[in-house]
């Protein structure tokens, strides 16, 4: 880099002259940063409205979906009874009445201070005829508890306090319970090994005098139809029952007597609330687009100033907003989706009627899952052919103004080193001539000096 001399004969700021002249050199630079902003602004405006369009495509496809009619909801006529539906329901009802609740099996041993059998074996006996032979590392119930958590036998186990013995001893009952709720729980505990238990020397630790089963294992049981000929029992080893209806899950939480009606209907609101997300994505999508393209006027210095939106004038987002509302107020069969509550506002965007639509639905279900499901997939497809990841026409102008910026950001670069290169020359160019300057200055003084010494000379010739 040249070296400055600010003024050094010529007295003037060439600092401050340079940098002036280099603002003039590099508006053509700004002038690109500008635009390189603008066409960032602009591509961030069209990534948020592909993001809305995409979402408006997701609600469409679910929306024109068969399952999105096909929703179901189930309830029961008693708190004591819950219901769940799933895709597989179908409408219909039917009375029950809960017999029992399934329960695991809950046993406790007699009381005692420390087991009796060293070495500590224990073998459980499942109701499917497994046996699980456990061996405890002392005769301490609080070791023997731990072999049994520690095992894979179905059980578990807890020492119970249960007073003192004639020695004044503190004793202990050991709770077992098993994992498993219903029939299948079951469980027996003989004292030894499982060959022991086989052949039959061991002895069943459950019907020992103090021993006690505080439950039963046991299904839950309901009863269909109860008190007609038809009456028929199911059962289930826990409370929930999934084979009553069709897809649908039936879970008892106390016994009856008095039957529960279970009803399977259509789920009006689940189909309503379908649609109306549909709508208020396109109005999500279609109210971006006007609010970008609006022209706005602010005052300044006493004067109206119009601004103009990101997509004022654009062609392409002004095609997509109307692809985007003729498919979803367009006639269906020569039907308008007004008459199912989505409607063509004035402002040029859509409304969701819900009471509208619920009373079509609930007059003619057929006819409106048809009008919907056209009116979806209508959307679907424009909300596809516009955002697609690959091919989009919105991906694609997105892609187009990324390659612009990129281009304009190389030529910013470019501008970099020709200014850099500009100010360099002028810094040697302003640096010489001072220093030229201060060299004609200082010949100048010499020849003043010489001027003045002349007439002395003449003076002392005479």
């Amino acid at each position: 880099m040249a070296l400055g001399i600010d003024g050094l004969a010529s007295g003037l700021d060439t600092t401050t002259l340079i940098n002036q002249l280099m603002q003039l050199e590099g508006r053509p630079q700004v002038l690109l940063k500008n635009r390189v902003g603008e066409t960032q602004t602009l591509v961030t405006a069209l990534q948020q409205l592909n993001t809305r369009v995409a979402s408006l495509g997701a609600a469409a496809e679910k929306a024109a979906l068969p399952a999105a009619f096909n929703v179901f909801k189930a309830t029961a006529s008693s708190t004591n009874v819950t219901t769940t539906a799933g895709s597989a329901a179908s409408a219909g009802s039917l009375d029950i009445t809960v017999d029992r609740l399934a329960q695991n099996q809950v046993s406790v041993t007699a009381a005692m201070t420390a087991w009796p059998d060293s070495p500590p074996v224990i073998t459980v006996t499942t109701a499917d005829g497994t046996a699980t032979e456990i061996t405890a590392a002392t005769t301490s119930l609080d070791d023997l508890v731990s072999a049994i958590n520690a095992s894979d036998s179905g059980i578990t186990a807890v020492k119970v306090a249960s007073g003192v013995n004639a020695a004044n001893e503190p004793q202990y009952r050991l709770q077992l319970s098993s994992e498993a709720a219903g029939a299948d729980g079951g469980f027996t505990v003989h004292r030894g090994t499982a060959a022991d238990t086989t052949t039959g020397t061991a002895a069943n630790l459950l019907t020992e005098p103090g021993a006690a089963e505080v439950k039963t294992a046991q299904d839950s049981q309901v009863t269909l139809w109860a008190g007609t000929a038809a009456a028929q029992s199911v059962t289930s080893s826990s409370n929930t029952f999934t084979n009553l209806l069709p897809g649908v899950d039936v879970t008892a939480a106390k016994v009856s007597t008095d039957p529960v009606t279970i009803t399977v209907a259509r789920d009006q609101a689940a189909t309503t609330k379908t649609a109306k997300d549909l709508v208020d994505a396109v109005a999500g999508a279609l109210g971006y687009i006007a609010t970008n393209s609006s022209v706005t006027t602010s005052e300044s210095t006493g004067s109206s100033v119009a601004t103009a939106g990101l997509f004022t004038g654009d062609s392409g987002v002004r095609g997509i907003s109307a692809r985007i509302l003729s498919a979803a107020t367009a006639p269906v069969d020569g039907r308008s989706p007004s008459d199912i509550g989505i409607t063509l506002t004035r402002t040029g965007t859509v409304e969701f009627d819900s009471e509208k639509f619920g009373k079509a639905l609930a007059a003619d279900p057929a006819a409106v899952q048809s009008m919907l499901k056209e009116i979806a997939s209508r959307v679907a497809g424009v909300a596809k052919d516009t955002s697609d990841k690959f091919d989009g026409a919105i991906t694609l102008r997105i892609q187009g103004q990324e390659s612009e910026v990129k281009e304009l950001n190389t030529q910013v670069a470019e501008w970099d080193r020709r200014l850099e290169t500009r100010r360099s020359t002028l810094e040697r160019t302003y640096t010489n001539l001072e220093l030229q300057l201060n060299q004609l200055q200082s010949q100048g003084t010499w020849l003043t000096s010489q001027l003045a010494n002349l007439p002395r000379m003449e003076s002392s010739r005479s």
